[in-house]
Order: C-alpha cells, then structure tokens, then sequence
C-alpha cells in the first residue's frame, strides 16, 4: 500500500515564516492570478493529444529530434554529492538508477524529457514507503491539471483516468513533496509550459500536407488532376447518365497506383486538359524541407543531424552533435538535476546536491582532451590544482 511522504527535516521557516516568527511571507500579485480560478483545476490550454498525435505519432522530424533529445539526456549519468563530497554508492543514485516498477532509470528520463518537449511539462511522483522514496513514477502530462490556491501556486493536483480523480497535494508537512512538476517556460501562462513543439506549428502543418500531398498524387498515378472538357453534341452539354457513366469509368479503370500509366480512350467530343501547378510551380520540396528546418530548429537539433538537405550551419556532423550537447541537451540535464536535487533533498540527513557526470559524454571527448592538454602544459599550478580544474579531487592521502 503506497503511503504518502511524512519524513525528512521539517521546511525551512515552515512555509515562508521568518526565522523571528514574523509574518509569513507571500507575493501580493499571487492572489489576482488565482481570484478567477480558486479551487477548481486550470485546464490545459491545447490538446496534448493533437500535438502528440500530429507531431510526434506523425511526422518523422518532430519524432527524431525528440527522440535525439531525451535518449541523449537520459544517457548522461548522475553524481551525487553530499557536502560537496561525491558519494558512489548513495540511496539517491540507487533510486535513480532503479526507480521502480518495470523501468530503469534511464527510460523513466526518457519519458520525463518527451513529455518536456512534447506537452511542455513533466510530472514525477514520489511514492514512499517506511519513511523513505521507494519509487519514482513519471505520469502523463494530458492527465494532470494544477489546482491553484489562494496565494496564486498550486495548492493540489488532480490526475484523472477514465473519469475517475486523484488529488496530490502540492505541498507535504514535511519531506518530500508527491508531485515534482517540471515545466519549460511559458510568457502567457501561471501554471503551465510552453511545448517546443507548439512554436512550430505552422511548419508542422506544412511538413504534414507536403507528405499528404505527395500520397494523394502517388495515388492518383502520379499525375497532375485535370478536366474532360466536352464539346460535341446538342447543347454542349453531357446527359446525367453519360455523366455518371463517365465519372465510374474513371474512379474505376484510371485512378490509383495500380493504374499508373493506363492510356485514357477519349470518344468524340471529349478533350482532356491539364489543370494542376507542377511540384516544381509549387516549389514542393523546398517548402518542405524549410518547414523541416523550422521544425527542428524549435527542438534546438541541428538539421544536419536530422538528415535535412541544405543545412550548411556546421562544416561536419561532429560539431553539429557538440552544438546539439552544449545547447540542448546539457541545459535540460542541468535544470532536471536541480529541480531533482531540490526535491528529493529533504529524504535525506544530509544535503544533498545532484549533478551529472559531462565527462562520460562521448560526444564532448575532443573539447575534454583539449582542456586537458591545456591544463596538463600549464607549469605555474601543481597536479592537485590541474585536477581540479579538470573536475578531480585531490589524490588519496592528501587534503
């Protein structure tokens, strides 16, 4: 049975009081965020379910750089620290390392980092049990709605599934807090992210009908659509039957892939006529592949290494992966450790500080080698200076 956290040292002035026992402490602007919505859930402002089902579950860029992305940042392994001292084998390294359930450590990142970039935010549930984090759960985004309070934060969450609720407090007692929630930031809005994947919507859009349209016409025999035009007869008109017969003729014996190539027998008074633009009036493939960039340049992967043609921003796909690490990845390591360390550091005796270890990125080993070379040439420091520049302690024996 999954109990709630009661555990680890009390907060810090107990919900913002001061240390005198003053006050307590709270923003003045708080409350005019939540006068409209006290105590009733602040709806997610877009369907999740679209942008899942439209971008990642359809469209192949926006499938890639998400995948590029949090598989990279969830291979990037954690440190932990304790005093500044980092510990090897530590409760929080083991938890994250097996959180749970079915998953390791590293797809339960995984998750955690597709729902950051595809919703927007991320939610982790602390589940403890005998007084200590047993399990770590991450849970979807599309079911999670923040309930403000009177000062403006959010004072619960609900999580529905089939029309059945639960309500998570937003803050414990004490210890750990149930829900983390991790988002990227949003100018317009109090309680929720802002999606990488909404900025580029309209290129999403675009990305999609180009392959929509390239379907229809491998469809349609890979030929531009055009109109029988009739010029015989009384009236210059065709009889409903004769139009009806015609149409059949055509949906049946000449449209379709199987029928590519099918000569058209036209009977007197029947003129074919081209009516469609060409791909190359339509300037097909550059538009789609500038919507690709687009695409990917709001994930923050350079195109290059998405396969996109006519990205030249980088000389070689070595440093386009150094710019993905330094730029994407590695920023989203480090705002994921911190808002972890924060929250699971109550759990423990001691402070704990969480980090992540950059020189087990294979990606980074040429700038690391020439740090080292640097450092190492250097003369006017010691080897225990040059170590810790490098990111070492002192050698064993030695203070």
């Amino acid at each position: 049975m999954r109990n709630w956290l009661r555990f680890g040292r009390a907060r810090a002035a107990a919900r913002g009081r001061e240390a005198g026992g003053g006050e307590a402490k709270a923003s003045r602007t708080g409350a005019l965020v939540a006068f409209s919505r006290l105590g009733r859930p602040v709806w997610t402002p877009r369907d999740y379910a679209a942008l899942a089902r439209e971008g990642f579950g359809r469209n192949p860029v926006v499938y890639r750089a998400v995948r590029t992305i949090s598989e990279a940042a969830a291979s990037v392994p954690w440190l932990v620290f304790e005093d500044e001292h980092e510990i090897d084998d530590h409760p929080l390294a083991r938890l994250l390392a097996r959180p749970g359930g079915q998953r390791a450590g590293a797809e339960l990142m995984e998750a955690v980092y597709g729902h950051l970039l595809v919703a927007g935010n991320a939610y982790l549930e602390a589940v403890g049990v005998d007084g200590e984090v047993r399990e770590l759960h991450a849970l979807r985004p599309d079911r999670m709605k923040v309930v403000p309070g009177a000062d403006g934060w959010p004072s619960a969450y609900d999580y529905s599934v089939a029309g059945r609720s639960v309500r998570f407090a937003a803050e414990s007692e004490a210890g750990v807090r149930p829900i983390l929630h991790l988002r990227l930031f949003h100018p317009t809005d109090d309680h929720y992210g802002f999606a990488p994947i909404e900025a580029a919507l309209t290129s999403l859009d675009i990305h999609n009908a180009a392959g929509a349209w390239a379907k229809a016409l491998l469809d349609n025999s890979a030929r531009p659509s055009g109109a029988l035009v009739y010029s015989g007869g009384e009236g210059g008109n065709l009889s409903d039957e004769q139009f009806d017969r015609l149409k059949k003729e055509l949906e049946e014996g000449f449209s379709g892939a199987r029928n590519a190539g099918r000569p058209l027998l036209l009977e007197g008074g029947l003129d074919w006529r081209a009516m469609a633009l060409t791909p190359r009036d339509m300037d097909f493939v550059e538009a789609k592949n500038l919507a690709a960039r687009e695409i990917a340049l709001a994930f923050g992967v350079p195109p290059m290494l998405l396969g996109i043609p006519g990205d030249n921003t980088y000389a070689n796909y070595q440093e386009a992966n150094r710019a993905l690490w330094r730029q994407t990845v590695l920023p989203l390591v480090a705002r994921t450790a911190a808002a972890l360390s924060a929250w699971l550091a109550p759990a423990f005796d001691r402070p704990v500080r969480l980090s992540f270890d950059v020189d087990a990125v294979e990606a980074l080993s040429t700038e690391r080698e020439a740090l080292w070379a640097r450092v190492g040439a250097a003369g006017f420091i010691d080897d225990d200076e040059k170590r810790a520049a490098v990111g070492y302690g002192p050698r064993r024996g030695r203070d």
